[in-house]
């Protein structure tokens, strides 16, 4: 056990992404919805940090994505915050924004309410993006809903896999 207080899982993991996007050389920012956070805290728990992890925003509301990240309010209206489109829009706006090379958002639905049959509880939503390419990928989850911090912490988890390079 770690002095951590998250997951070793997710700490190692983090330091794993530090490691290997210095060696490329390649800076990251995150952008997080329903994980609060907890993926920039994980990339900060590692020494040496500085070298990779630009910055990160958690934009919680509507409100911040489109003040903080420029997420278009049709964006949010029309598909909802818990979409790939506005993951989409997330991860670009947290790169105009950022001197980074590469970036993730996050957001999702961690419970306990706020789910619907379309977008149940556990319903989590990743965008990954690069500043000087067109290559761009996003993708959904559904995680275990028993749980808000598992939900969270499954989250924090992927969006860390994705910064792999």
């Amino acid at each position: 056990m770690s002095d951590s207080l998250l997951p070793d899982e997710i700490v190692d993991l983090a330091r794993r992404v530090i490691e290997e996007n210095r060696a490329i050389g390649r800076k990251i920012v995150v952008a997080e919805s329903c994980t609060g956070g907890l993926v920039a805290a994980a990339l900060t728990e590692i020494p040496g940090s500085s070298a990779v992890f630009d910055r990160g925003y958690v934009t919680y509301s509507n409100e911040s994505k489109r003040e903080s990240l420029g997420v278009a309010r049709d964006v949010i209206d029309a598909f909802g915050a818990v979409s790939i489109a506005c993951v989409y829009a997330m991860a670009q706006g947290a790169l105009q924004r950022s001197g980074a090379d590469v970036a993730v958002a996050i957001s999702g639905i961690a419970g306990p309410e706020g789910g619907s049959a379309q977008k149940p509880v556990g319903t989590v939503v990743f965008a990954r993006a690069f500043r000087d390419a067109e290559e761009r990928d996003a993708e959904s989850k559904l995680f275990d809903s028993e749980d808000r911090r598992g939900v969270r912490l499954q989250a924090t988890l992927c969006a860390l896999e994705l910064l792999l390079p």
